[in-house]
């Protein structure tokens, strides 16, 4: 009898075949999973399909199809088995810390094996820790980000650092370190405009973004992984990347602000000066219409446009003056508060005052070095030319003496000859 009892062990738990991850997957708490696991023509759709949860080589199944029932939902897990695109999905909602494991679509073969079609490392992520920025960088387009973060004796060297883009307390994964290789205490990895380098034996980690654009204007932190599941953060900074303007005075401009980034906002924009440190000074603003005076002011020679379809706010300023340089803010109202969309430094340079004797003589004023120099190219080509004209005149009078001179020999010689016949 107990014999038996072993022998239908196999049935009651079936084993699942060994297989290394295919993928790692990185959630956020609170967020869903989905993913897609094919399987081939030989493996029959109403073979019974599962979702597993991998613990010790152990098939823990967390849902599974049937025979007649190709959809299956069981607590925040569903299984779908599309038998025309021969394809299994998988959505998990509401992921947790906890959820963190190693999951596989599997198929049911012989009613007491599951077969791996697909095997994936899950990863869910608690939020970052709230860190309220340690610094603010103020960096131009195009220009490159370089800042180190030190950590303490207690951080492994050999943990994870990565860069994250801070969004709602979430980690956006930018780049991370993998583990040392091929030189102890240094770890350095590259992505995108990106680079990361940790180095262990001064416990540094050094960020560098190159190529930075106005929309990388955000919060960010260096962080290093906590026990597979959670960023602890280093250090926090606020970046603010500004687009340079450079115009004349006299001139227009036009600048456009995209703030989808900001979610459905409805809300008033705004362009705003920046004066000090803390305030910035309102010149136009959405729900004021705005229209052209004649007036010197700036707010009279500005004007707002909000595309909500689009969700950009357009500034045009006319008739530009050096006075305008300066900071400016696209901006949108969130209760009372200003939250900037993007940072703009305006340089107007001034246009040169006209010379008080170029109404007199415009062609040379006498403070003018270049047009000088002009006057004196000028009498140096006029004195060439008359150089010329008097070469051209004694070899065109030579020309014409010999021309004469020829003529009138030949006329001598027809003479002698008409004499002497008579």
């Amino acid at each position: 009898m107990e014999l038996r009892a072993l022998l239908l062990l196999p049935l009651c738990f079936p084993a699942l075949q060994a297989q290394a991850p295919d993928a790692e997957e990185r959630q956020a708490e609170g967020s869903a999973l989905s993913i897609r696991c094919h399987y081939k023509a030989q493996t029959n759709y109403q073979q019974q399909k599962a979702w597993c949860r991998m613990r010790d080589g152990e098939c823990e199944p967390l849902v599974e199809t049937t025979q007649y029932k190709n959809k299956a939902t069981k607590g925040k897990v569903t299984i779908v088995d599309d038998g025309r695109y021969r394809t299994v999905s998988i959505t998990m909602t509401n992921l947790q810390a906890e959820d963190s494991g190693t999951y596989s679509c599997a198929y049911l073969y012989n009613s007491y094996r599951y077969i791996p079609l697909r095997t994936i490392s899950l990863i869910v992520l608690k939020p970052l820790q709230a860190q309220a920025p340690d610094a603010e960088e103020r960096q131009a387009e195009g220009s490159t980000l370089s800042i180190q973060c030190p950590y303490t004796a207690w951080t492994d060297y050999q943990q994870k650092k990565a860069w994250c883009r801070v969004r709602d307390r979430q980690c956006e994964l930018l780049v991370e370190t993998t583990k040392p290789a091929q030189y102890p205490y240094r770890n350095e990895a590259t992505k995108g405009k990106v680079t990361i380098v940790d180095d262990g034996w001064y416990r540094t980690v050094s960020i560098s973004m190159t190529n930075l654009q106005a929309e990388d204007s955000g919060t960010y932190s260096c962080a290093y992984l906590y026990n597979s599941y959670r960023y602890i953060p280093l250090r926090t900074i606020s970046l603010i990347v500004f687009k340079e303007l450079h115009t004349g005075e006299r001139d227009s401009l036009s600048v456009q602000c995209p703030y989808s980034a900001l979610g459905n906002n409805t809300g008033t924009k705004v362009w705003c000066r920046r004066e000090g440190q803390t305030e910035c000074k309102i010149v136009a603003r959405s729900d004021y219409p705005s229209t052209w005076h004649n007036s010197q002011g700036l707010e009279d020679r500005t004007l707002i446009q909000d595309d909500t379809q689009k969700r950009t706010v357009s500034i045009t300023m006319q008739k530009l003056q050096a006075q305008d340089s300066g900071l400016y803010w696209c901006a949108l109202y969130r209760g009372h508060e200003l939250i900037r969309i993007m940072e703009f430094q305006l340089s107007v340079s001034k246009s040169e005052a006209p010379n008080s004797l170029s109404s007199i003589s415009p062609v040379i004023p006498s403070n003018s070095t270049e047009s000088t120099i002009g006057i004196e190219e000028e009498m140096k080509q006029h004195r060439l030319q008359t150089i010329l004209w008097l070469v051209l005149g004694i070899v065109s009078s030579k020309i014409l003496a010999i021309a004469i001179l020829v003529l009138l020999t030949r006329r001598v010689k027809r003479t002698s000859t008409v004499k002497a016949s008579r």
